[in-house]
């Protein structure tokens, strides 16, 4: 131990005494390290940690596959809902949820809250119990009162902690609820939502319809398996299950396939695969880091060849020196580990400040214990790689040789310069896969923003409006109430048009119905085709710039006692009216053709509603008169470039019409294709950034080693210049080494870019991902960045004085 402490102070010594080797080696080090804990920590998070509840494992999500696509699907009817809750021999809790905003109502401004109705059984599925207060029970949720459990974020924010929250009546909406209890700090479910305010019962917040129909599937369904019983078991029985429920009540329950999911798996299944590509990504920086390093090693060790066979020649044994040289990059590894993890700390806090919308548990995020003890063994593991090899190197130093004075080439033995050159065509070849992964992510991206969403979102403005049924409570009211809202706002100063949607494209609602169509026959139970139905006012189209194809668009005409009408995109028009004209034909909404026939007056384009790169479905579209909806997106198209200077005013006259209907989520419509893409930008920005930072520490590696063989080759080169070498022979012998190192750190680097970018292909989007293209630009961009590298140290070799190397020498 008394050795180990004497060789620590020696090495804080010598790395006090060279600050420009130090700082260059920790700054390396730094982002190897700090770029791997903040990705650890994400990966850590999200895919390692499990959920936040007791016996986690044992959740799980209740979903339907689709037969066809095998995609995963959260919608269960809830008469479905009770037959898995009450049927099932696996299962000690089925809960059922169903997402829900409010309006907390305090003050002459309300408050929008996002929350979830849900069953009885969710409290006792998740063993979670509030911190005050209870939650409500079964009967509770039978008898229909009105409750609320809320999450311990509003009961701070709103009510400032009050511990006699529990009894007092909240405005919520258009009713009163009782306040049963709060939930514990950093309690919410579902986990992925990216806000939960408040629990409130199922049954008393459906309609009746729809909680009779079976055809109406709205629900999420968690279950927790009974200690034992394994998923395999759990899902021989749903499958029999869904077999009885088909058989029972044929049509909407027709090829019911029901998949069972562990809860965290569902949460984070589509993050793992980007997850695992950006943790390799920075494992490559950190190995390009330690190349550096040792390089830089290396480099000392030969100015210290002299010291180290001194420390030989008075007894000291090899593992002594080895042992004094590991010493050194471990001091310099934890160095380079402390700042790394500051650096890490800034990056968690700036992901958790502005998160992507679609990534889960962001709040949790954080060097907890794994992280840290993650960063240690990487400060170890660091230490050994860029320090292991240098320290050998060094320790088998000739004795004789290195004690002449003068020599200059004592340090620059064959061996050595192999090692750093093997290093540099190492930190070449990983940069290009870094660089090869990033501009396949980018030209993916880019592919991606140049799809037409099939509207113009330029210059447009969106506000969310609710209105209250208690209020409002027959259609013609609420519909009335949206016509004044549109007439005041078309007359604003700056508003070219005006229109009303429910749901709003790219708005993260999507509601679908069946139907039929008039004059052929019902599809068989189980083939009703689906179709996206969305309610507009006349104008939405003109608003969005959405094409008219063929027909009309809506007018004032058609209100509730006209006859009904629809109108339809291309993809339905052309998928079930294949060769003749969609217009005058009806299509009947609903299950069985029971449903209203609405004529089809128009065709209009398709576009894109759930993102840029899904495909457009089967859409119609129905006359706000003539359906009732309490919600609706009022959609604003300017005449301005910068349409959010019309958000106070679109606020107030919609205000104007009624001052108590809340007005919220007022924002250009240009967020919400960002927001649609910002995945994608996340993934491309993380990985861009590594690889730059791979880039110029591959660049300054290459420089190093160039600048050293310059050095070393002084003499050399003085005598090739005493005898009349030109200065760009001098410059031809240096670049044709950097020439050679680089090509072959290509050679390799494509190799490798060639194996593992097919881990990319499902981060990509209309490209390939081994895109010739991608790969050419890349490699004649990282050559000629490490060329350009090299001419300092090439041009200062032009310029050695042959008498002054000589007499040095």
């Amino acid at each position: 131990m008394a050795n180990f402490w004497q060789d620590l102070r020696f090495g804080i010594h010598l790395l006090w005494k060279s600050p420009g080797f130090t700082l260059v080696a920790v700054l390396a080090l730094a982002l190897g390290i700090g770029a791997n804990t903040f990705i650890f920590s994400v990966v850590n998070t999200l895919l390692l940690r499990p959920l936040p509840f007791p016996h986690s494992e044992q959740l799980t999500s209740i979903l339907v596959k689709d037969a066809d696509s095998g995609e995963l699907f959260s919608s269960f009817s809830f008469p479905n809902f009770e037959d898995i809750r009450d049927q099932n021999q696996v299962f000690t809790h089925v809960a059922a949820i169903n997402m829900s905003t409010t309006f907390l109502r305090v003050g002459d401004e309300p408050e929008r809250l996002r929350g979830a109705l849900v069953s009885a059984d969710l409290f006792p599925l998740l063993a979670i119990e509030p911190v005050i207060g209870r939650t409500f029970s079964r009967e509770e949720e039978q008898s229909g009162t009105p409750v609320v459990v809320l999450s311990h974020q509003l009961w701070q924010r709103r009510f400032n902690s009050d511990p006699n929250i529990v009894g007092q009546s909240l405005l919520l909406g258009s009713q009163h609820a009782t306040v049963l209890g709060v939930m514990p700090v950093g309690f919410k479910f579902p986990v992925g939502e990216q806000q939960v305010d408040y629990w409130m019962p199922l049954i008393s917040n459906i309609p009746a319809r729809a909680r009779a129909s079976r055809g109406a599937v709205y629900l999420s369904l968690f279950a927790r398996l009974k200690p034992g019983v394994q998923l395999t078991q759990a899902q021989a029985e749903m499958d029999l299950l869904a077999n009885q429920l088909a058989t029972q009540y044929p049509g909407p329950n027709t090829g019911l396939n029901i998949a069972l999911v562990p809860t965290h798996e569902r949460l984070v299944g589509n993050l793992r695969p980007a997850l695992y590509v950006l943790l390799g990504a920075v494992l490559l920086v950190l190995l390009i880091a330690c190349a550096n390093v040792a390089n830089l090693l290396l480099a000392r060790a030969s100015v210290r060849q002299k010291e180290i066979s001194i420390r030989t020649a008075i007894g000291a044994t090899r593992w002594r020196i080895i042992r004094q040289l590991l010493t050194e990059s471990l001091l310099l590894a934890i160095l380079g580990g402390i700042a790394g993890v500051l650096l890490a700390t800034w990056g968690i806090e700036l992901l958790r400040s502005s998160p992507p919308a679609d990534l889960p548990r962001v709040a949790e995020i954080q060097l907890d214990q794994n992280v840290l003890w993650f960063s240690i063994g990487l400060i170890t593991l660091t230490s050994l790689l860029f320090g292991l090899a240098p320290a050998l190197q060094a320790s088998r130093s000739d004795l004789n040789q290195n004690l002449k004075e003068g020599t200059r080439s004592a340090g620059g033995g064959i061996t050595q310069n192999r090692i750093r050159s093997l290093l540099v065509v190492s930190e070449i070849a990983l940069s290009l896969v870094l660089l090869v992964g990033a501009a396949l992510l980018f030209h993916s991206l880019q592919r991606l923003l140049d799809v037409s969403p099939g509207f113009d979102s330029n210059n447009v403005l969106v506000a969310d409006v609710s209105v209250s049924a208690a209020k409002y409570p027959q259609p013609s009211q609420q519909s009335a109430f949206f016509g004044d809202a549109l007439e005041r706002i078309e007359a604003l100063p700056g508003v070219d048009a005006v229109g009303a949607v429910y749901p709003l494209p790219l708005g993260g609602t999507f509601i679908a119905y069946t139907f039929d169509i008039e004059g052929l026959p019902p599809f068989p139970p189980g083939e009703q085709p689906v179709a996206d139905r969305r309610v507009v006012s006349p104008d939405y189209f003109r608003a969005m710039s959405i094409r008219l194809q063929k027909g009309r668009s809506f007018n004032q005409q058609d209100h509730a006692q006209a006859l009904p009408v629809t109108i339809v995109n291309e993809t339905l028009a052309r998928r079930f009216f294949p060769g003749e004209e969609a217009i005058g034909k009806r299509i009947i909404p609903g299950e069985g053709g029971q449903g209203v026939a609405c004529e089809i007056v128009g065709v209009v384009g398709d576009i894109r509603h759930e993102g840029l790169d899904v495909e457009p479905g089967p859409e119609y579209y129905l006359p706000y008169q003539q359906t009732s909806v309490s919600f609706m997106t009022i959609v604003t198209q300017t005449t301005g470039s910068n349409p959010t200077v019309l958000a106070g005013p679109v606020r107030n006259a919609i205000r104007a019409v009624d001052k108590d209907q809340p007005v919220f989520n007022i924002r250009p419509m240009t967020q919400l294709v960002d927001e649609s893409v910002a995945q994608r930008w996340f993934n491309m920005a993380l990985l861009g950034s590594f690889a730059l930072l791979a880039l110029v520490l591959a660049s300054i590696g290459i420089y190093g080693v160039m600048s050293y063989a310059v050095t070393q080759r002084t003499r050399e080169i003085g005598v090739r210049i005493a005898l009349g070498a030109q200065s760009r022979d001098v410059l031809r012998l240096v670049l044709s080494q950097a020439l050679v190192l680089t090509f072959a750190g290509l050679v390799v680097g494509l190799a490798g870019a060639f194996a593992l970018t097919r881990f990319l292909s499902t981060l990509l989007y209309e490209v390939k991902p081994t895109d010739p293209k991608v790969f050419t630009t890349v490699a004649i961009v990282l050559g000629a960045v490490a060329i350009s590298a090299c001419l300092i140290p090439a041009r200062r070799a032009t310029k050695i004085d042959p008498l002054e190397a000589l007499r040095y020498e």
